[in-house]
């Protein structure tokens, strides 16, 4: 009995480990396996007779002297700016959010309610949402800022030029702030009243109870909910596919739609898996790094 009862554990795991290695792990080990092939539209009903290529896909990818390997750090660098901004204010917001909410007061539970619908609504919905009211001649956004406000001088197109990673990044904050939100409420509530009562019988005031109390005891839920952002945002496909389609303008022009370019629209599935192992072992480096470095900066304190 005693031996069945410890085997239990690990065969209730099973179900979750078989859909975890056919969701993810095979996928990745195929991808892998179609990096080192010159597989183009030609071997697409046998891909696995597609021949060897080596490194090469890895090589063009990384010439960032050539137009294939130049495309992709520019795409690269967009995210990575993309992906501090969204990050930063969607922190930003969710932290100021969490905190005026802490507080009780009458209709303290619809606001909350209130904060999360982005959060809960479907992707698509929401994000084509945003593509209407970013439209020029009729879409919201313009009508209030020319026509309201009379901010801007002219109706700027949102979804095209420059201003594209301005409303990529305005939806992306509109959509992942609610989460952080939500993550830092709950940790909120693991700080004893009594701290906040004794810092303000000690003369405290809100700005220095924010900063001895609140941010230094939400220091391992920001931890995890910033890597948990980063990673979210840095491999966002749904939000530019669905706001711009398949050719993001060059300045929405993330890594993640410019690796959808490489293999479904050019039909080069080699370069495009190429480029998806380098975005991974990106993505792990600084998972590890991320990891090493705040457990150290825990261990010390």
């Amino acid at each position: 009995m005693t031996k069945h009862r410890a085997a239990l554990p690990y065969l209730l795991l099973l179900p979750a480990l078989a859909v975890e290695l056919l969701v993810h792990l095979v996928p990745m080990v195929v991808g892998i396996v179609m990096s080192f092939k010159q597989l183009t539209q030609f071997y697409i009903r046998d891909w696995t007779s597609a021949p060897a290529a080596g490194t090469a896909n890895y090589r063009v990818a990384l010439d960032f002297n050539a137009p294939i390997g130049k495309a992709l750090l520019e795409s690269f660098w967009t995210t990575c700016a993309f992906t501090v901004l969204s990050v930063g204010i969607s922190w930003l917001i969710g932290t100021t959010a969490a905190i005026m909410m802490q507080d009780s007061f009458r209709g303290r539970g619809l606001l909350r309610a209130a904060f999360l619908l982005p959060y809960a609504l479907p992707v698509f919905a929401a994000v084509i949402t945003w593509s209407f009211m970013f439209q020029r001649d009729t879409g919201l956004v313009n009508h209030v800022l020319h026509d309201q406000l009379h901010l801007v001088g002219n109706k700027p197109f949102w979804l095209i030029g420059d201003n594209s990673f301005t409303a990529l990044v305005t939806v992306s904050v509109w959509r992942s702030w609610p989460f952080a939100f939500l993550t830092l409420t709950a940790g909120l509530q693991n700080i004893p009243r009594e701290l906040y009562e004794a810092a303000a019988m000690d003369g405290a005031g809100v700005w220095q109870q924010i900063r001895k109390i609140t941010l230094p005891s939400l220091r391992p839920v920001n931890q995890v909910l910033v890597l948990v952002l980063f990673l979210w945002t840095f491999n966002d496909f749904n939000t530019p596919f669905v706001l711009f389609g398949k050719a993001a303008p060059k300045a929405a022009d993330l890594i993640s739609i410019h690796i959808y370019q490489s293999s479904f629209v050019t039909w080069n599935f080699g370069s495009g898996s190429a480029m998806s192992v380098l975005l991974l072992l990106f993505l792990l480096l600084v998972t590890a790094v991320y990891l090493f470095v705040t457990n150290r900066r825990r261990g010390a304190e």
